[in-house]
């Protein structure tokens, strides 16, 4: 659990030592909404068909959220037809997504927009007006095929098109979430002066993208390959201090949707555990049960307090994020995967099968445990930041 903060669950506020975030009525209000959203169009059924079909993008409902909802515009500056909204409010949108497993490219675009609301104006307007208004899905290319999320890891190279001040990337880009259906990609790519980030357009010459097979199938993976295709520098390549800040703030938006995924797991193993009858009563009055949910709860609720510390801190622009960030993504994909678990352990062998939900979180936790950099190695870049 977080030392610089905590959360208190019952009032909504996170006491830290630098200030005090409380949600607002807006805030509720937000969850609220994308709540019911959630649940009226993504209930398992949904989310199993969308498994099973040849694309989890469907247009009208991609449309309807950012038409109806302004999802895909939150975080848009509203310059750019957006909400303006900060990264606390997209904490709070991934994590309600998070807990229904919503199988549609939002996470992606999310973090695709972060890169673009931190890069150039003058060449990212056009891209944002397009996610606010719905019209094009985003994806960031960060891993490649030794599957690490920083900038050591980028051997995809950019060099300068001669004189139009273009350049053309080359490279093979791997574990690219929706890949497939992105129209836009944020590309990391190295340069002689260090790692920046480029828009590629996903029809562009010299772009080709093949499926990943998955072990969670509410998230689709590709590979992507780039053979000297054109591509427009969002951040000047030799500051790779702007590269550092975007991976911390795509860090804390994954983990609030992990904290989403943990909540809905813990929530469906203490139900089981009071409707589930064993030797004439409720499995949840068992201690050995009962030590089970508490723990899970305890990992639920720092989680949440480390991922929303983390999504203020970056709202706040606080010296702490670099600390913080990968603080909460090493913490909340543990806390995921261990609620998950949990939940199947309470769940018994009936979470196993295929047609119980149980399985389908523990999937999505797992993947995350990986997926955007590991625990380990989120600790070993925590580490070094603070000197150890």
């Amino acid at each position: 659990m977080l030392t610089t903060g905590q959360y208190l669950g019952s009032t909504g506020r996170l006491e830290a030592a630098v200030g005090t975030f409380e949600f607002t009525d807006d805030h509720e209000a937000l969850r609220s909404t994308v709540r019911a959203f959630v649940e009226e169009t993504f209930p398992e059924a949904q989310v199993r068909r969308l498994m099973a079909a040849p694309s989890a993008l469907e247009r009208p409902v991609w449309e309807r959220m950012a038409r109806e909802l302004g999802l895909q515009g939150l975080v848009v500056p509203e310059e750019h037809g957006g909400a303006g909204a900060g990264p606390v409010e997209l904490a709070i949108v991934l994590e309600e997504f998070g807990r229904r497993l919503v199988p549609v490219p939002f996470l992606s675009t999310a973090l695709a927009t972060i890169a673009l609301t931190g890069g150039d104006r003058a060449v990212t307007s056009g891209h944002l007006e397009a996610v606010a208004e719905g019209r094009v899905v985003a994806t960031v290319a960060v891993a490649e095929d030794d599957g690490g999320w920083d900038a050591a890891g980028v051997r995809c190279s950019a060099v300068g098109d001669g004189d139009g001040g273009g350049w053309r990337l080359t490279g093979t880009k791997s574990f690219v979430p929706d890949g497939l259906a992105a129209d836009l990609l944020v590309v990391a790519a190295r340069t002689e002066a260090g790692v920046g980030l480029f828009a590629v357009d996903g029809a562009a010459d010299g772009v080709s993208r093949a499926a990943l097979e998955v072990f969670d199938l509410t998230r689709r993976l590709a590979r992507v390959r780039l053979d000297g295709v054109a591509a427009t520098p969002l951040t000047a390549p030799a500051d790779e201090a702007a590269f550092d800040r975007f991976l911390d703030a795509a860090r804390i938006a994954v983990a609030a949707e992990q904290v989403g995924g943990a909540d809905f797991t813990l929530a469906m193993a203490v139900g089981y555990a009071k409707e589930r009858v064993q030797f004439g009563r409720a499995i949840g009055s068992f201690q050995a049960v009962k030590h089970l949910c508490a723990d899970a709860f305890v990992d639920v609720e720092s989680a949440r307090s480390a991922a929303y510390y983390g999504a203020w801190a970056v709202a706040q622009d606080s010296p702490e994020v670099p600390t913080v960030a990968p603080l909460a993504k090493a913490f909340c994909s543990e806390a995921f995967f261990a609620t998950a678990r949990t939940n199947m352990q309470v769940h018994g062998g009936i979470s196993f099968t295929y047609e119980h939900p149980a399985h389908l979180y523990y999937r999505r936790a797992k993947s995350g445990v990986q997926l955007w950099g590991s625990p380990r190695a989120h600790r070993d870049l925590l580490a070094t930041r603070i000197g150890l």
